[in-house]
C-alpha cells in the first residue's frame, strides 16, 4: 500500500520560498514522482516531475526556472524547493506515484499517477 505523507506548505509572501516534502510512509518500491497543484474551480494542474533515479526532471513552464524537485531514495522521499513565490502559486499543492513504475518516459497527466497525497495548502499574499 502506497500512503503519501505531505508537508510544508504554509501562508508567504510574494517573493518568498517554501520547501515541500513528500514521504512514501510504506517504503515502496521506486517509481517517478510529480508535485501537482490545484486551485478551486480548476483542474489539477502539473508543476514538476522527477524519475526513479532523480537524473531527469521536467516543470511546467510556469515555474521553471524558480521550483526545483528532487528526491532522496534513501528516505523514500521527494521535495519541491519553490523560490520566487508569487500569488499566482496559490494552490493546494498534491505530491503523486506514478501508476506504472517501469515507463521510460515521465508523465505530465494527473492520470497516470494512482497515489496522492492529502494536500498541503500554500498561499502567496501579494
Amino acid at each position: 500500500q502506497v500512503q503519501l505523507l505531505e508537508s510544508g506548505g504554509g501562508l508567504v509572501q510574494a517573493g518568498d520560498s517554501l520547501r515541500l516534502s513528500c514521504a512514501d510512509s510504506k517504503r515502496n518500491p521506486r517509481c517517478d514522482m510529480g508535485w501537482f497543484r490545484q486551485t478551486p474551480g480548476k483542474e489539477r494542474e502539473f508543476v514538476a516531475v522527477i524519475n526513479v533515479g532523480g537524473q531527469v526532471k521536467t516543470y511546467a513552464d510556469s515555474v521553471k526556472d524558480r521550483f526545483i524537485i528532487s528526491r532522496d531514495n534513501g528516505k523514500n522521499a521527494a521535495y519541491l524547493q519553490m523560490n520566487g513565490l508569487n500569488p499566482e502559486d496559490t494552490a493546494v499543492y498534491y505530491c503523486a506515484r506514478r501508476t506504472v513504475c517501469t515507463r521510460t518516459w515521465l508523465s505530465k497527466e494527473a492520470s497516470d499517477y494512482s497515489y496522492w497525497g492529502q494536500g498541503t495548502q500554500v498561499t502567496v499574499s501579494s
